[in-house]
């Protein structure tokens, strides 16, 4: 590693750390005041008060839970799960199955005088499943894939610690997304990329590719007049008291973060490509080296493009089947505020990966020759 690059990853290491002691501002002490959120094990389950009217279930699930984690471990309590006929937050628990339980003590916090089946436990699967994926990486990708780990932690802990916040303080939600962005990209790229030409390429390409990206989404998604609220928990936003967030602008945003990584993707893969080409062949044309990166980044473009078809239609695929199960004409569907978002979505995303493509290309052949003197450049 050179010494730039190794200064370059305390500064990210230090930057992370302090990103994790960071509150947001928002932490609230009062919901665990004289509460407990423990792992359980459901031991029984009595079903008599639930009542099946079709396929909605409704009524209370009486449970006995074993505490496995905290100051109550070991201890045996009953718990109620109720149910409301809400197939997307019901769960209905068996034996031998692990529950997040919602303990509630007394004055003096040494007893439980209550309990609560709250959640299916995963927070032990999410874990391992982050374990073995930062492993596949490091195995695969080596100190590469372990700078790769450092980079998502960061941009995790970036939008948690400082993008979600900003966003409830009422601060410009463009502003914030873009700043925030940029910031992850520079650490990410110069991360993996290196803190050299094929690093620098590929940040100017994802940041002109971003800034596009983001243009484009503002101008189009003022004619298609779609509202904030049609993400899903905006309008919970509203009844908590956030009446002054912008959530339109807000929504806008979050289209060119999604963007983002297959921006920068298409940016790095064009920028290694032609370190490569440059590195084997010095004395390549300006030119011909741009022209080289223009037909790398054509099967790239079409392949990301459909990348992002699977990505954003995937998420909707119930809603296409119940459509089609009612036989709604087409016209209706494309029409209707969740669907066009989800369309400008994908649209403005998949423009953004055509645009990026050629910036990198242009961009990466004038740095990668600019070293060179003028009288022995080739064009």
């Amino acid at each position: 590693m050179k010494k730039s690059e190794i200064i370059f990853l305390i500064v990210v290491v230090i930057s992370t750390t302090i990103l994790f002691f960071l509150p947001t501002g928002y932490e609230n002490p009062d919901l665990t005041k004289d509460m407990r959120y423990e792992k359980s094990k459901v031991l029984t389950v009595d079903n008599s008060g639930l009542r099946q009217i079709s396929i909605v279930i409704t009524g209370v699930q009486e449970v006995t839970l074993k505490i496995e984690s905290g100051k109550f471990k070991g201890q045996i309590v009953s718990a109620q799960n109720h149910l409301l006929g809400q197939k997307n937050i019901d769960k209905l628990f068996k034996p031998g199955e692990r529950a997040m339980t919602i303990l509630q003590l007394n004055d003096e916090h040494n007893q439980i005088i209550g309990a609560r089946a709250a959640e299916y436990y995963r927070q032990d699967l999410e874990l391992l499943l982050f374990i073995c994926f930062g492993g596949f990486l490091i195995l695969f990708a080596r100190y590469v894939g372990l700078k790769a780990i450092l980079s998502f932690i960061f941009t995790a802990l970036s939008f948690w610690k400082l993008l979600i916040p900003a966003f409830l303080n009422g601060y410009n939600p463009l502003l914030v997304s873009l700043s925030i962005v940029f910031i992850c990209t520079l650490v990410i790229v110069l991360l993996v990329g290196g803190v050299n030409r094929k690093g620098g390429v590929a940040l100017l390409g994802t940041m002109s590719g971003i800034t596009i990206t983001a243009i484009l989404a503002l101008t189009f998604g003022h004619f298609f007049h779609i509202p904030g609220t049609v993400q899903e928990f905006s309008e919970a936003l509203l009844y908590t008291g956030y009446t002054y967030l912008d959530l339109s602008t807000i929504f806008i945003s979050v289209i060119f973060i999604s963007a983002a990584g297959a921006v920068m993707d298409v940016a790095m893969d064009i920028s290694a490509a032609q370190h490569e080409l440059i590195s084997h062949t010095p004395n390549m044309a300006r030119f011909t080296l741009m022209k080289s990166g223009l037909n790398i980044a054509s099967p790239v473009i079409g392949s990301m493009t459909t990348t992002l078809l699977f990505a954003y239609s995937g998420s909707f695929m119930f809603a296409f089947m119940a459509f089609m199960a009612k036989g709604t004409p087409l016209e209706n569907i494309v029409n209707k505020n969740y669907i066009a978002a989800e369309i400008l979505h994908t649209l403005v995303g998949s423009f953004g990966l055509v645009l990026v493509a050629p910036l990198t290309a242009i961009i990466g052949a004038y740095v990668y020759t600019w070293t060179r003197k003028t009288s022995t450049l080739k064009y």
